[in-house]
């Protein structure tokens, strides 16, 4: 949602020349949080559901009902990322389950924000949940090969994340932080992700 008060939007911009977080309204229940350098601050998660990692849990996107992006949204003013993480998975997916290894930060400068990836393993699948009531958005589990063209439609900067989660396993990604402006200029195949392991992903 684009920031349409113009005097918030000035306030945003006079709070991020004095070098420090910001707070804009985005909507009721919700507030936009930027950091020092005017980025949007943002958490998501990839979801598997077993150790091998070899699925990954999809979402149908709020804008475009037909096509399938990775849960995650907006930091919450006074909630850390891996809280904002959670969260969104439970109110998007309908799933909840234990927190594993950050994947980095993953920034877009196009939209300008930054996007702090985790990796869930799912222990639970709720039948209903806040999304799914509210606007209708659906879950589905993908190989990675089939997510990763999944978001090739819709959200393909989002592709970055998996490459990160193919080869993040023995990696400390904890300050990681990946330029994900634009797609992967690889497709995901095991020479693909070998290759990746070998040098940082960047777009």
């Amino acid at each position: 949602m684009e920031i349409d008060n113009g005097n918030e939007f000035d306030m945003f911009k006079n709070a991020v020349k004095k070098g420090s977080d910001t707070m804009v309204k985005e909507k009721p229940n919700s507030t936009r949080i930027y950091d020092k350098d005017g980025f949007r601050r943002r958490a998501a998660c990839i979801c598997v559901r077993s150790e091998n990692e070899a699925e990954v849990l999809l979402v149908t996107s709020s804008r475009r009902p037909g096509l399938w992006i990775v849960p995650g949204g907006g930091v919450e003013p006074e909630e850390e990322p891996s809280v904002t993480a959670v969260r969104e998975v439970l109110e998007e997916a309908g799933v909840v389950g234990s927190l594993g290894r950050c994947l980095g930060v993953f920034e877009n400068n196009d939209h300008m924000h930054r996007t702090e990836v985790f990796v869930m393993n799912v222990t639970k699948e709720l039948d209903e949940w806040e999304d799914s009531r509210n606007i209708g958005r659906k879950r589905q589990w993908f190989t990675i090969d089939d997510a990763f063209t999944q978001l090739a439609l819709h959200k393909p900067t989002q592709q970055h994340y998996l490459m990160q989660l193919m080869h993040s396993k023995t990696l400390d990604n904890t300050n990681r932080v990946v330029n994900a402006t634009h797609p992967p200029t690889t497709t995901l195949t095991n020479a693909a992700c070998s290759a990746a392991a070998a040098s940082p992903t960047t777009a």
